[in-house]
């Protein structure tokens, strides 16, 4: 840390008495027992003379908040934003750009960080922030029911026919036991869960409606028909339908790492995990990239001090997995035991999953493209359009963004 500020100071970014002592900043997160809130507490503990004050603020009303803090000045020094999310604000000169402080760290290194992680920080050639980890979603499977229902628990479905297939074995309407469950909400976890159907068909984020693109909104459409999955999957969040999972509601479910400790901890049967199933046999994979970014708002008082938080968070991404069950975003850092089978199992799969893992975005205008996937998928479910329809409306929406 020493050599770092040395060469800020050398470098003429922060004067040599910058950082004097009794520091207060102030960070805003959604949850003080993720890295970033446990960092800041240890970061608080050391004799450097800065303290981090910690708000929750809750997922679904982060952006909101934020972009309402910013505009009356009254936002916190550091945010722990979702990655999408990152563009919107760097773009609007919210987040201060960290490219000069980065050239002078010791610490931090940006080419260590995976090619998805490292472009969501990015905006206009400038560095607006450091990942806190990396995630992505996959298919957890209840091993007893598939033994119960006849089916192999070392032979889970690989293939979009085959989860189909599996959901309506595996439904139990007499004992309120669904095949799959999901997040279809109308909100970012909604559009994260649905993108990497999408994305197996040839789509993305950009082009909703292109050829065979209406299959991978069908296939929820046929969960939802056939009564595979809850009718709450309309409005529950990625939270609640593993907890279906975990409580023996649900057979199988679409969930990330971020759930493995809960899972090891409250599922009181056998369970793994595999990829999420393919189009057809040959694939392409897709999956999702997901988890939060750290950055520093740009009126800050206190850049330099706030820039040491993020190094010394960044010092510590190797416990990001063990401790937290998420996925570091650097390249140079493997995954390390935890400790428990189930887990350790777990972590080749999520591993192999993220390779297939793709940005929401970057795009500063990300709220409106998502919220129009949002729209579509909400209005085949419940049957107000048809899947083509609905994909179509939503693809004169992003046009008009992307335009």
């Amino acid at each position: 840390m020493k050599r770092f500020l040395t060469g800020l100071i050398a470098a003429g970014v922060i004067a040599p008495a910058a950082l004097a002592q009794d520091i207060t900043l102030t960070m805003w997160t959604e949850s003080s027992t993720a890295p970033e809130g446990v960092f800041a507490r240890e970061f608080s503990e050391m004799d450097n003379g800065i303290t981090i004050d910690v708000r929750e603020v809750r997922f679904d009303d982060l952006v909101a908040e934020t972009l309402r803090a910013f505009a009356t000045r009254a936002n916190p020094d550091i945010i722990a934003i979702d990655n999408p999310d990152h563009a919107a604000f760097a773009a609007r000169g919210a987040f201060l750009d960290l490219t000069p402080y980065v050239e002078a760290s010791d610490q931090i290194d940006m080419d260590n960080y995976f090619d998805g992680p490292r472009s969501s920080l990015s905006w206009d050639g400038g560095v607006f922030g450091i990942p806190r980890a990396s995630n992505t979603i996959a298919l957890y499977y209840n091993k007893d029911m598939f033994r119960a229902a006849g089916l192999d628990p070392d032979s889970p479905p690989q293939t979009w026919d085959a989860l189909l297939e599996a959901a309506r074995t595996l439904t139990d309407a007499d004992n309120d036991v669904y095949g799959i469950a999901f997040s279809a909400k109308a909100s970012e976890e909604g559009t994260f869960q649905f993108l990497p159907w999408l994305q197996m068909t040839g789509g993305s984020f950009e082009q909703v409606n292109g050829e065979g693109a209406s299959d991978a909104l069908d296939l929820w459409k046929t969960f939802f028909d056939e009564g595979l999955t809850s009718p709450d999957t309309l409005t529950r969040g990625q939270w609640d339908s593993t907890g279906t999972f975990n409580g023996g509601n649900a057979a199988m479910v679409i969930s990330g790492p971020w759930e493995l400790g809960r899972m090891a901890q409250d599922a009181q049967f056998d369970w793994g995990v595999t990829l999420l199933p393919t189009r057809g046999p040959d694939g392409p994979r897709a999956s999702a990239l997901g988890d939060f970014n750290l950055a520093i708002f740009a009126n800050t008082e206190h850049p330099d001090a706030a820039f040491q938080f993020l190094e010394y968070a960044d010092s510590q991404a190797e416990r990001v997995w063990p401790e937290f069950t998420r996925m570091p975003s650097r390249k140079d850092i493997a995954l390390a035991p935890t400790g428990n089978d189930k887990i350790d199992a777990a972590a080749p799969v999520f591993t192999e999953q993220l390779q297939y893992a793709r940005n929401r975005g970057p795009h500063p205008e990300w709220p409106r493209i998502s919220k129009a996937i949002q729209d579509a998928v909400q209005a085949a479910l419940t049957g107000q359009k048809s899947s083509q329809e609905a994909l179509d409306d939503a693809q004169s929406q992003i046009d008009r963004v992307l335009n």
